[in-house]
């Protein structure tokens, strides 16, 4: 005999909707996660990403990944729009630098065009270098810039497009010189200045910290001095007008709940003043620091403003 609707007993349809009901609000986070690192492993990033992967793995029981999407010696942006692609339930979260907030909207790039993600809260500025071979004929900016206006001098970075590398060469224009040529890579360490194939680069202290005694780092990037070369000016020293903290933080799609948001940021926040966490930034020169989400959207306002102007500049 076929049940109707009405033959069907109260119990069963109430059951069954709490049944369903349970598994809408089920709570987060109740399958892996995974957090995309758009560059490849070993630096401070990736280090510190994958200790809060670990950390939040311990606090609630689910397999974490850490998934490293190199571009290509294109930057960080493909690796962004896988995270910008994925479900906004906060299964997927992008370990971001300054570059994907501030430039990636800029490019044309549809995922990334207008701005979908939301900070989390920022971990880490990066000990960002202007770096050349121990053998160079000069020793500081002032030096390379003199040796430039009669010799091609080649750099080599992470992106066009990306904050290191317009700083650097906003720089350059500040001291009245160009590279004859530039070369994007998705690594930048001690064998890319060995090779031969740049003169000059510009990297993150802990990917050239091996070889330290065999290269000369002409500057560094941002307000602060990097405690590990306390002699070495920065940027924003040598022309104020370039003044950028080069940082990277955690990021999902604005359609993330609060409280999916809310629960990795506690997380993050604990492994990045953790013991394991500091003693990282005191071993790299790295600043290690948790920025919540409030202050990291006024800073990305900042630096946009302060990357317009050096786009200004360099387009004169």
């Amino acid at each position: 005999m076929k049940m109707t609707k009405s033959a069907i007993p109260m119990t069963a349809i109430v059951l069954a909707m709490t049944a369903i009901g349970g598994a809408a609000q089920a709570e987060y986070p109740e399958k892996p996660v995974e957090f995309v690192v758009p560059w490849p492993p070993g630096d401070l990033e990736d280090v510190l990403t994958r200790m809060i992967a670990e950390d939040f793995s311990a606090e609630y029981g689910v397999p974490t990944a850490v998934v490293n999407k190199p571009g290509g010696g294109g930057g960080p942006f493909p690796g962004a729009i896988e995270v910008a692609d994925a479900p906004a339930d906060g299964y997927t979260i992008g370990s971001f630098i300054i570059a994907i907030p501030t430039v990636g909207p800029q490019l044309g790039i549809p995922q990334l065009d207008p701005d979908p993600f939301v900070p989390l809260g920022n971990f880490l500025t990066y000990p960002f270098v202007i770096a050349t071979s121990g053998d160079a004929p000069y020793d500081d900016i002032d030096g390379l810039a003199a040796y430039a206006q009669d010799n091609d001098v080649v750099l080599g970075h992470f992106g066009a497009p990306l904050v290191p590398t317009q700083v650097t060469m906003g720089l350059a224009k500040e001291k009245g010189f160009a590279f004859a040529s530039d070369a994007a890579f998705d690594a930048l360490d001690c064998n890319t200045l060995a090779s031969g194939d740049v003169d000059v680069i510009n990297t993150t202290l802990q990917l050239i910290l091996p070889c330290l005694d065999d290269v000369k780092v002409l500057a560094s990037i941002g307000a602060e001095r990097i405690p590990l070369m306390p002699d070495t000016p920065t940027v924003a020293e040598l022309a104020p007008n370039l003044d950028v903290a080069l940082w990277n933080g955690l990021f999902v799609h604005k359609d993330t709940p609060q409280d999916v948001r809310d629960r990795i940021s506690a997380v993050a926040e604990k492994t990045a003043l953790s013991e394991r966490a500091q003693a990282l930034a005191a071993e790299t020169g790295a600043l290690v620091y948790w920025q919540p989400a409030a202050e990291v959207e006024t800073q990305i306002l900042k630096d946009i403003e302060t990357l317009g102007k050096i786009e200004a500049m360099l387009s004169e």
